[in-house]
């Protein structure tokens, strides 16, 4: 519960991206969930982007780079 109260004060993430993130944590019991919804909230704060975005724009630009 602190990582989660320091966490939220010193990052430039929207409380909205940390409280998805953190439920997504918070909900899940498998290790890789955990590990991915840990990585996940980590490129939120770095990039405001999730890894799903990150995927999507990536395909995306692959398929208007093949047209």
């Amino acid at each position: 519960m602190m990582l989660a109260v320091v966490v939220t004060l010193t990052s430039s993430c929207t409380e909205f991206a940390m409280l998805s993130s953190g439920a997504t944590i918070a909900v899940s019991q498998n290790a890789y969930a955990k590990a991915y919804s840990g990585v996940d909230m980590l490129t939120i704060m770095s990039t405001e982007k999730d890894i799903k975005t990150h995927i999507y724009h990536s395909l995306k630009k692959e398929e208007d780079e093949h047209k």
